[in-house]
């Protein structure tokens, strides 16, 4: 029953949809029909500004870390705590709230990550810092930063169930990447066109033609 609970519970924090409320509540729009699309921190940080992206960011950060403590604290096994913490980035991306119309899941993916093994996340989080000013592409910040942890797990000997489950959470993240990033190229763009280095972006993510 514990187990039942921690999932649902978990579901149904993910689902909780933060970037469509301060899209809502900021502008009255939609953050799913504007910039990105994406429903998520990033999105609403280019489009509405930094204070209500933050704000997005921290409680899509929670979420996934509610889900893992919530799990711990009704005692489960570390298998049933990883499904828990998987329950709510589920929860981000298909939320019931919202017919199942969300995110990506990146944000909650690090707050469950930070929960889980939080030495290991922040070392992966340092490399991710250093991509993204560097390239200003948050998204290739995130894919190379997850790819280490595993790394980071292993060094500084975690399990093998931990390193198995941070390695799936960084191919789910950047398969949700991609798959979205191709549905919205038009027919005949250069798909490989701003792959590395973002062109419209500065690493703050203000565009580059605006003051």
């Amino acid at each position: 029953m514990n187990t039942v609970i921690a999932i649902i519970v978990g579901y149904l924090l993910g689902s909780i949809p933060s970037a469509y409320i301060a899209g809502r509540l900021k502008k009255g729009v939609d953050i799913r029909k504007i910039g990105g699309g994406n429903m998520g921190a990033l999105n609403v940080i280019r489009e509405i500004g930094w204070p209500a992206g933050s704000l997005v960011l921290i409680a899509d950060l929670s979420k996934g870390i509610l889900a893992v403590f919530i799990a711990r604290w009704l005692g489960l096994q570390l298998v049933w705590v990883l499904v828990a913490g998987f329950a709510a980035i589920a929860g981000h991306n298909w939320p019931i709230f919202l017919k199942f119309r969300g995110g990506k899941g990146g944000a909650t993916i690090m707050g469950v990550l930070l929960a889980l093994i939080p030495l290991e996340f922040l070392s992966g989080f340092v490399i991710t810092a250093v991509v993204v000013i560097i390239t200003s592409n948050p998204a290739l910040g995130m894919g190379v930063g997850l790819a280490f942890i595993p790394l980071f797990i292993w060094w500084y000997s975690g399990s093998s169930l931990l390193i198995g489950y941070s390695l799936f959470l960084a191919l789910f993240v950047i398969a949700r990447f991609i798959i979205s990033g191709l549905r919205k190229v038009p027919e005949g763009t250069d798909i490989k066109k701003g792959l590395i280095f973002s062109k419209e972006y500065h690493f703050w993510q203000v565009k580059k033609n605006q003051p």
